[in-house]
């Protein structure tokens, strides 16, 4: 039996507004996938300051997807898309050209100053925007790429701060001087030692190791003879570990000095029992329990980790929600849109305010001075 024809035109009304009713709805609910690249070492010595930075990046991301930020007429899901370089320059450029080709947002990293500084040019070419957390060489952002930011104090800044502390402070007057020939060490400790000599102090010796040896038996031997104030290592805590153990056993009494890359809880793991109030290392940026929102987010890490931050995390953290805010400005994930939200950002990050100058290197940073005691890493002073 035929149903009415009124009945018919009714139902083809109810189901033409349903249709409508629903195509609102996905338009409502449209979602807008945003890509975040975030590189640093995720294995060999190093692995453990990759995945304390990856660790931020992903409670930054976490954040950012809470907000619910609307872009190019929807709402963004941001994704975190890590990748390991290794802490090796070559590994770094390919992982840089694979999230090139992978057409990401924007990029969060590298760690390593000797990985940032070729991938760089990398992120630049193929247009995407590149926020370093912890790549200190002043070279990072004197290259003439507009899309390179650091929300870090460089070794400019750094090694200038640690030298005059050890030299005013300390009252050390002669050092011998080691690095580890990587596109961080090298700069940190060229620039320490010319501030040392400007300072009135008096560099005994250069010597040079790698960043993978863990034998200083020669270079120490070396040293001894020389009978310094101070040791400057130009290098990361997984060599300082060993050479602290090493300069015990050959019974040299000098101190250690070094910037962030020996500044880490895992250098008390690395070194036992030798690493205390002979151990004076410098971080770009203010002292965890000392940052705005420094208790609060080391509290909050430590629930979900389950471990102590190492070092840069916070600065993670802040470089990704830095991005974030700047796509939130533009109303865009374009890099295109929101590079030009990203210069002029002002942004209260955990680390404190995060605003840029031209050469996109974090205005006014400060360095904090630190030692070690039985609970750990302690600040001595915060030069701003």
């Amino acid at each position: 039996m035929r149903k009415p024809l009124q009945v018919n035109r009714i139902q083809g009304a109810v189901l033409v507004m349903l249709a409508g009713l629903s195509v609102t709805g996905v338009a409502q609910a449209k979602e807008v996938i945003v890509k975040i690249g975030h590189v640093a070492p995720l294995s060999g010595p190093q692995a453990h300051y990759g995945k304390d930075n990856e660790a931020g990046a992903r409670l930054a991301i976490e954040d950012l997807n809470a907000m619910k930020i609307q872009l190019d007429g929807g709402t963004a899901k941001f994704e975190l898309v890590p990748e390991d370089d290794a802490a090796d320059p070559k590994t770094g450029a390919v992982v840089a050209q694979k999230l090139c080709d992978q057409k990401v947002n924007g990029v969060v990293g590298h760690l390593n100053s000797g990985t940032t500084i070729p991938a760089s040019k990398i992120y630049y070419d193929c247009g995407i925007p590149q926020i370093t957390p912890s790549a200190t060489n002043p070279k990072v952002t004197k290259q003439g790429f507009d899309s390179v930011f650091r929300v870090i104090a460089h070794d400019g800044v750094l090694g200038v701060a640690l030298a005059k502390y050890a030299t005013s402070d300390l009252k050390a007057k002669k050092f011998v001087v080691i690095d580890d020939r990587t596109g961080y060490g090298q700069p940190l400790a060229d620039i320490f030692a010319k501030q040392v000599q400007a300072s009135g102090g008096q560099v005994l010796e250069r010597q040079y190791t790698n960043d993978k040896a863990t034998d200083f038996a020669a270079i120490l031997t070396s040293v001894k003879a020389k009978n310094p104030d101070a040791i400057f290592y130009g290098g990361m805590d997984a060599q300082a570990g060993p050479m602290l153990r090493q300069m015990k056993q050959l019974g040299i009494k000098a101190k250690l000095i070094g910037g962030d890359g020996i500044c880490t809880a895992e250098l008390m793991k690395l070194g036992g029992d030798n690493v205390g109030s002979n151990v004076y290392c410098a971080e770009g940026g203010m002292a965890l329990s000392k940052m705005p929102g420094g208790p609060a987010f080391e509290k909050r890490y430590k629930d979900k980790f389950k471990s102590d931050i190492q070092v840069y995390a916070p600065f993670v953290y802040d470089a990704t929600m830095t991005m974030g805010m700047a796509m939130k400005e533009a109303k865009s994930a374009d890099p295109k849109k929101y590079l030009p939200k990203l210069k002029t950002i002002s942004y209260k990050g955990v680390i404190g305010p995060i605003t840029f100058d031209e050469s996109g290197d974090v205005k006014n940073a400060p360095v904090t001075v630190n030692s070690y005691n039985a609970k750990g890493k302690t600040p001595v002073t915060t030069i701003q």
